[in-house]
């Protein structure tokens, strides 16, 4: 009874049974309606008749060849119909006794001489004239009229063909259900089906879109989701691999240095306790950015947001990398118009987002190259941010790579390693942190010409 097809079905299958219910309600009432018609005129042609019938009586002192005045009172136009001729559909039956009951006139010819019953007695019309009881008049009712057995086999064949085209209807309204039933509740089991087996690990399974419209849509943004639960799965464990591979790669050193001073391999010097202490910290501070990114992503970074001199900014983080720049032959350039309004940030993140951008630029541009970092206005939904940009000469980045560029642990060069400088991780938290502010941050980038990487802030 919980399956969606049953119940549809049997939904259905009441639906049809309740709509042939009221049809036959319908025209039982509407029958009885034309009966009770049929009666009340039967009452009133009685009166009618009485007082011409006693009269014709009163004249004649019987009622022999009463048929001629009964025909012409009754038949519509005034028009005798003449005997044999049977009753008409639609006409009620007259039929006029004597005192004893018998018949001496009736309308249909069938019990002519005939007596009446004692029932029938009592429903009749008595005749008197001057205080004396004549006959009977009866108008007799639908189902008092006695049918041929043609006309009763007729009845008959259209009550069981009412019967049979009920049954049909319903077995068809049921049928028709269950199809219905069927073709809606398949989709929903087969998208079942291929959760429960998502659930099980089985993340590249999909839904067939098939269907009504809505069923198609419901497949469709199903997949979606699957679509993204294989990518995030993908990448749950790409990072886990790629975590261990960071924090393998440091412990390995220091446990090496560390077993080839105990087995005296390496003398216990200052040299090699430097460089097992330069393992420790690009060791914390991989931990340090994984713990950060996490609480990043958490939405658990407290921002002091306040209004803060963008530019100034730029121009000290910048002086922290010009000397660099200058020793490997980059040129760097910083270009900003004088009337740029404050912006809504935490000067510290502002900070690290560029320290994060300009190490990345300095990192990937060779020697005798450009970076180029530029403050502009921007607007965006109606709101006025302003666009930091750090451009460079370096190699670029391919188009299939950039939709991963600010991905945990993505290098452009997979041969580059950690002592090549960073953990992987600035560009993803760097990410965090604009998104954090309310901006938005991308890169754009042209294979051995260069890639320029923008964020936004909120102005003041």
């Amino acid at each position: 009874m919980n399956k969606l097809w049953v119940r549809l079905t049997l939904a259905i299958g009441i639906i049809t049974t309740i709509g042939i219910v009221l049809a036959v309600l319908l025209i039982n009432r509407q029958v009885s309606a034309q009966f009770r018609y049929f009666v009340a005129r039967n009452q009133t042609l009685s009166t009618e008749l009485a007082m011409p019938l006693v009269a014709y009586y009163a004249e004649n002192g019987s009622w022999e060849g009463v048929e001629t005045i009964v025909d012409t009172l009754h038949t519509p136009g005034g028009k005798g119909r003449g005997q044999g001729q049977g009753m008409q559909y639609g006409t009620p039956n007259l039929i006029l006794a004597d005192t004893d009951g018998k018949i001496v006139y009736d309308q249909s010819n069938r019990r002519l001489k005939q007596s009446l019953s004692k029932q029938e007695k009592i429903a009749a019309l008595p005749l008197t004239c001057q205080t004396q009881t004549i006959g009977y008049l009866l108008v007799s009712e639908a189902n008092n009229v006695q049918l041929s057995g043609r006309d009763q086999a007729f009845l008959e064949q259209v009550n069981l063909a009412l019967v049979q085209a009920g049954m049909v209807a319903i077995v068809l309204g049921l049928l028709m259900g269950v199809i219905l039933a069927r073709n809606l509740s398949a989709p929903l089991s087969r998208l079942a089906d291929v959760a429960r087996r998502i659930t099980r690990g089985q993340t590249s399974r999909r839904v067939p879109l098939t269907g009504v419209d809505e069923l198609r849509d419901l497949a469709a943004s199903f997949n979606e989701m699957a679509d993204h639960l294989e990518e995030a799965e993908m990448l749950r464990r790409n990072m886990i691999s790629d975590i261990a591979h960071e924090l393998r790669t440091p412990l390995s050193v220091i446990q090496g240095n560390l077993q080839a001073i105990i087995d005296d391999v390496y003398p216990l010097e200052k040299t090699e306790i430097e460089d097992i202490y330069e393992e420790s910290v690009m060791l914390h501070r991989l931990i340090n950015d994984l713990h950060e990114l996490a609480q990043a992503e958490a939405g658990q970074l407290s921002l002091n947001l306040e209004a803060t001199d963008l530019v100034a900014l730029a121009k000290n983080t910048a002086s922290l990398f010009e000397g660099l720049a200058q020793e490997r032959g980059i040129r760097f350039t910083f270009n900003a118009p004088a009337d740029l309004p404050l912006v809504q940030a935490d000067a510290d993140r502002a900070r690290q987002v560029l320290h994060n951008l300009l190490g990345n630029a300095l990192r990937h541009t060779p020697e005798g190259g450009q970076i180029f970092l530029s403050i502009a206005r921007a607007q965006s939904q109606g709101r006025s941010f302003l666009r930091i940009s750090i451009s460079d000469t370096g190699p670029g980045i391919p188009p299939d790579a950039l939709p991963h560029v600010f991905d945990r642990f993505w290098r452009a060069d997979k041969s580059r390693s950690r002592e090549g400088g960073g953990t992987g991780l600035g560009l993803a938290i760097a990410r965090q942190l604009v998104q954090a502010h309310g901006g938005q941050i991308g890169v754009e980038s042209t294979v051995e010409q260069g890639s320029r990487f923008y964020f936004t802030l909120p102005a003041v």
